[in-house]
């Protein structure tokens, strides 16, 4: 979406909108967020650890237990579950494994069909466990719209849903010109769509992970909160995790630590910290949800380089996010990278513009968080220890749905099984890792300004990017 100019009268509209905004996640200041559980004191003894309380972990977990209800699991997570990554993001749960369809026909040709089967098998299953586990996470399969603000847009969006049908790819995808999806939702910006009709739902991201953890705890899973993992190492026929007041003897050990510093040191080198921010605005009113229509409360992303995704809450606020993907030099995770004020402004100035009849409404949080983001946009998995530690780490942005599929990877290839999961060439291949500073942050910088002046010059690609697509590299939020 083209940002407008910052005028006065803009930065006088963003400015009221901002004045009372929290810098905390809309998400995450609940009140009903639940208590953590009290940190490892002493030794313990396991069959499976898993480490990290975000999605990947707790669904690990909890498949773990559902595969073999007498496996004996525990989960350690550093700080308290859900308040990294899986409790800031927007609650886009995309059915897709690849970051996407183009994404995934790029990289994996061959297997894309079967891929495209398993991701909506994978969100089906999601919403099995929502239900079978009464997760409260306001869960609606409402699907997602990929809306075009320029005229390139339109006719790569027009260009790409026909190649999708050409290719039997375009099953559950509709084309909406510029009326039809002003009919969808009001905007004078929209001047085309894609309609993904059953691939995406929307959820509460908190709620869906404080859910799993209870789910964790029902079925017998050892959950310990502000218990980080300092070390890994071998000992007897298993390993061995040392945390800050005790330690875990476990046969076996997943890792879901995603963004933040692995314990097999050589994996640390394929993620880098992207910062992505959003807003939140106040309730709206019947009368401001007339204006801008949605009654069917799909997901919304623009599809510019640099995009935005909003949609409704539960409560019917906009959550409006993206656009800015800021990658701290070297590479840190820092709690000071989460808060932001001039992508903020950004932010709010872009909002009006997509909805100028939403004049008034205000914002009443601010936040943001880093993504574990790698080269080929997705997930990738492996082994270390002799088979004995799993991990799946790059999710980029569409973990929420996909940590799920990453999880039934870990334990099957932890069970030494040679499954259809574990034989996708996705999985037995790794993304190109990251070079060293300061070459990491020269190469994404370049980047991202030759991807800003994409979107400002009709899309069209510049050298730089050109050599990047042919060597499967890329930046993305």
């Amino acid at each position: 979406m083209a940002p407008s100019a910052m005028t006065h009268g803009n930065v006088n509209r963003w400015t009221k909108s901002l004045s009372d905004a929290q810098p905390v996640a809309y998400w995450l200041d609940d009140p009903g967020k639940p208590h953590p559980e009290p940190a490892l004191t002493g030794a313990e003894n396991c069959d499976l650890l898993v480490v990290g309380g975000g999605y990947s972990g707790l669904w690990t977990a909890l498949i773990a237990k559902e595969r073999d209800p007498q496996r004996d699991v525990v989960l350690v997570e550093g700080r308290e579950v859900g308040w990294a990554a899986s409790g800031r993001n927007g609650g886009f749960c995309a059915a897709s494994l690849t970051h996407g369809l183009a994404n995934g026909l790029a990289r994996w040709p061959d297997e894309i069909h079967r891929l495209q089967e398993l991701g909506a098998q994978n969100l089906d299953e999601i919403e099995k466990s929502v239900a079978r586990h009464s997760l409260d996470c306001d869960f609606e399969r409402t699907g997602e719209i990929d809306v075009a603000t320029e005229p390139h847009q339109a006719d790569e969006l027009r260009a790409w849903h026909q190649e999708l049908t050409d290719k039997g790819l375009a099953t559950s995808t509709e084309f909406l010109d510029a009326e039809a999806v002003r009919e969808q939702v009001a905007s004078p910006t929209f001047l085309a769509g894609l309609h993904d009709r059953t691939g995406v739902a929307l959820l509460n991201p908190a709620k869906l992970a404080w859910g799993l953890k209870r789910a964790c705890l029902r079925l017998g899973v050892r959950v310990y909160e502000h218990t980080p993992a300092l070390t890994l190492r071998p000992y007897g026929a298993g390993m061995a995790v040392r945390t800050p007041y005790g330690s875990i003897r476990a046969r076996r050990i997943a890792l879901g630590t995603n963004i933040f510093p692995s314990l097999v040191k050589r994996v640390r080198a394929y993620t880098v910290p992207v910062y992505d921010y959003a807003l939140m605005t106040e309730p709206l009113s019947e009368a401001q949800l007339a204006d801008i229509g949605w009654h069917n409360r799909q997901g919304l992303g623009d599809s510019a380089n640099q995009f935005h995704y909003f949609r409704l809450s539960a409560d019917n606020r906009i959550l409006w996010g993206g656009y800015d993907a800021i990658y701290p030099y070297g590479g840190r995770v820092r709690a000071e990278y989460d808060d932001r004020p001039e992508t903020y402004a950004k932010l709010a100035d872009h909002f009006f513009t997509c909805f100028p009849q939403l004049e008034g409404v205000r914002f009443t949080h601010a936040w943001g968080g880093a993504i574990d983001t790698c080269s080929r946009f997705s997930a990738f998995f492996g082994t270390a220890h002799g088979g004995k530690v799993a991990y799946a780490a790059g999710f980029t942005g569409l973990g929420v749905g996909a940590t799920r599929f990453g999880a039934d990877v870990m334990l099957d290839l932890l069970a030494g099984e040679r499954t259809e999961r574990t034989s996708l060439e996705m999985v037995r291949r790794k993304p190109l890792p990251f070079p060293p500073e300061p070459f990491a942050w020269t190469g994404i910088a370049l980047t991202k300004w030759s991807l800003a002046r994409a979107d400002t010059h009709g899309g069209r690609r510049n050298l730089w990017l050109r050599a990047m697509d042919r060597f499967g590299l890329g930046f993305d939020s």
